[in-house]
């Protein structure tokens, strides 16, 4: 096994994954901090998987397939119709696992670029679910589907770059989980009691990560070894804080556009934006 970073040697990865010291370091750190400490560990440690390095994304890990697997025995995948689940590397095998369980699969484009994709498997040949549960297949197989057309949400699988023992969440940076899932909660897709699941290696756990507002809480951590249950005494972001978003941000993804066209087509009032 690789060596910790000069600066973590000193620590350890105890039973909750990186220790509050090895992670925050100083004095309520940002995410920053803690992003870049996690993305160290698991590189250091070998953890990480495809594609690398894992700096600026969710990261794989190895044993992503056995979290994916776990996530697939809970309560709230077994009782889904319709499962939310993020593009990203480490939940192929959820998006897969969603095929072959006969659910029907929203997929966000990167970056929301394209807004959401829809998979239905009755409509995908069972020896391809391989194929579409990636981002390429995933645009192959299955369908862009306009907001007006999405069903309403029974799960959210999300990855994370770290989440606290408190459920809080911390992705790389760019917020696209948490628009996606505010989008859907404007719609009326997802309720603050729709479950929110994450999985992630033991050592994305940490003791405490910073929270706003906007910020997503999950209700389970899924790891390759374990299930940590999370009772939460946090709220989930209700729709968008448009004053989060720059105009860039708006014409970078459309479906927030659209979102405001039928939300002021629904509710009968002018939505203005400036791009």
């Amino acid at each position: 096994m690789p060596s910790l970073p000069e600066d973590l040697e000193t620590s350890k990865i105890n039973h909750y994954g990186v220790t509050s010291q090895s992670v925050q370091g100083s004095y309520r750190p940002e995410k920053k901090s803690i992003r870049t400490r996690v993305w160290r560990v698991m590189e250091e440690l070998g953890i990480s998987k495809f594609p690398r390095p894992v700096f600026g994304r969710i990261p794989n890990f190895v044993g992503a397939e056995r979290a994916a697997e776990r996530l697939a025995s809970q309560p709230e995948f077994r009782n889904a119709e319709t499962v939310k689940v993020n593009p990203d590397s480490p939940q192929t095998m959820v998006r897969r696992l969603a095929l072959l369980n006969g659910k029907a699969l929203i997929m966000p484009t990167p970056r929301l670029k394209r807004g959401f994709i829809l998979l239905d498997p009755e409509k995908i040949p069972r020896r391809l679910y391989f194929k579409a549960s990636t981002i390429k297949g995933a645009f192959k197989y299955g369908k862009l589907c306009p907001l007006s057309e999405l069903p309403k949400v029974d799960l959210v699988v999300v990855g994370s770059v770290a989440v606290s023992r408190d459920g809080v969440r911390v992705g790389k940076g760019g917020g696209y989980s948490e628009i996606e899932y505010a989008v859907l909660r404007e719609l009326g897709l997802i309720e603050e009691e729709t479950p929110v699941l994450t999985t992630v290696h033991d050592v994305q756990i940490v003791e405490w990560a910073p929270l706003e507002p906007h910020d997503l809480v999950v209700d389970a951590i899924i790891t390759p070894s374990r299930i940590l249950r999370v009772e939460r005494v946090h709220s989930r972001p209700g729709g968008i804080v448009w004053e989060k978003l720059s105009d860039e941000m708006i014409r970078e993804m459309p479906v927030l556009s659209e979102l405001g066209a039928l939300k002021g087509k629904v509710e009968g009032r002018p939505v203005r934006f400036m791009v």
